[in-house]
C-alpha cells in the first residue's frame, strides 16, 4: 500500500497544538439505545505486561465484521515495549451484543496501518456484522462513530457504556481520514479507549458500512480533527486473514478417524436395513 509521507509533518503539526495519545470514550457523544449498533464491540484486556515487570488492565473498542472476527486498532495489541504484535498480549474478552467471547489471536494489518483483526474463540451468529466498504468516503461526508471509551481523561471513571457521535470527513489521505466532530457538538471527539471504534456510513435502510477505525488524535474533548485509519484498502488482507483454514493433509491419524466414522456409519445403516427386513417379514407372515 502506498503512503503519503506528507502526513507525517501534518500530523506532527497537529500534535503541537495538543498532546497526542491513542484516542481514548466519545466525549460529548450520545448514549446508544439498547439494541442499536449491535456489531459494536468492547475488547477488555486483563494482565497486559508493563516495562517494570508488572501488569495493567485496559480496553479498546471495535466492530464485528464476521461471526468470528472483530476489527479494531493495531495499537490495541502491543507488547511491553510498545511494539504492535500479531498475537494477544493478555487475556482478552470481546463483549458484543450481549455475548462474552474469548479472543484467541490477533493479526496486524500490513504496511504499518493502525488496524488489527481479533479472532474469537467461538462464532457470534445472531448479530449482523458491519458491512465492509471498499471505497473511501469523500470530503464532507458524515460518518458515525461508536465507542466504549471514556468521556474525560479520568481513567478511574471506567467506561460509561456505548456512545456515539457524527463526524465530518475533512481530508482523505493515503491511509488516514481526518474527521471532526459534528453532532451532537462540534467538540464531540474520540477519547481514551475509543481506539479501534468504527467510523461508518449509514444507508436509509439502516445498513452500516465501515470506512475507518479510531487511531489517534489530540486529547479529548476538542474541536477539529482526529485521525482514523482507513479500512477500504484492506479488503484483500481481511479476506485472506479471515478465510477458514484448510483441513490439512490426510495424515495416518486422520485417515484412521475417517475410516472409523465410515465403518460406524455403514454398520448403523446395515443394522437399520436388517431391522426393516425383519419387520417386513413379520408383516408378510
Amino acid at each position: 500500500m502506498s503512503r503519503n509521507y506528507l502526513v507525517i509533518p501534518l500530523v506532527a503539526a497537529a500534535l503541537l497544538v495538543a498532546p497526542a495519545r491513542p484516542a481514548a470514550a466519545i466525549a460529548h457523544g450520545d448514549h446508544v439505545p439498547a439494541g442499536k449498533y449491535r456489531f459494536a464491540t468492547k475488547l477488555t484486556m486483563t494482565g497486559i505486561p508493563t516495562t517494570d515487570g508488572g501488569t495493567r488492565d485496559s480496553w479498546c473498542s471495535g466492530a464485528l465484521i464476521a461471526p468470528r472476527w472483530v476489527i479494531t486498532a493495531g495499537h490495541c495489541f502491543r507488547d511491553a515495549a510498545g511494539k504492535r504484535v500479531d498475537r494477544t498480549v493478555a487475556r482478552t474478552t470481546a463483549s458484543v451484543g450481549g455475548h462474552e467471547v474469548e479472543v484467541v489471536d490477533a493479526f496486524q494489518a500490513p504496511d504499518n496501518d493502525d488496524v488489527a483483526l481479533a479472532e474469537l474463540d467461538s462464532p457470534v451468529t445472531d448479530i449482523t456484522p458491519i458491512r465492509l466498504g471498499d471505497t473511501p468516503p469523500k470530503v464532507g461526508d458524515k460518518l458515525r462513530l461508536t465507542g466504549y471509551g471514556l468521556t474525560t481523561g479520568d481513567e478511574s471513571a471506567g467506561s460509561p457504556g456505548l456512545r456515539t457521535g457524527v463526524f465530518v470527513v475533512g481530508q482523505v489521505r493515503d491511509s488516514l481520514l481526518d474527521v471532526s466532530g459534528s453532532r451532537p457538538r462540534r467538540d464531540t471527539s474520540a477519547c481514551l479507549h475509543d481506539s479501534g471504534g468504527p467510523y461508518f456510513s449509514e444507508a436509509k435502510n439502516g445498513t452500516a458500512t465501515l470506512r475507518a477505525v479510531v487511531s489517534t488524535g489530540p486529547g479529548c474533548p476538542h474541536p477539529g480533527a482526529d485521525f482514523a485509519a482507513r479500512t477500504d484498502l484492506l479488503g484483500g488482507w481481511i479476506a485472506e486473514t479471515t478465510r477458514p483454514e484448510p483441513a490439512g493433509p490426510l495424515t495416518p491419524a486422520r485417515l484412521l478417524t475417517l475410516l472409523a466414522v465410515v465403518t460406524a456409519s455403514v454398520a448403523a445403516a446395515a443394522l437399520a436395513l436388517r431391522r426393516r427386513g425383519r419387520r417386513a417379514g413379520a408383516r408378510r407372515r
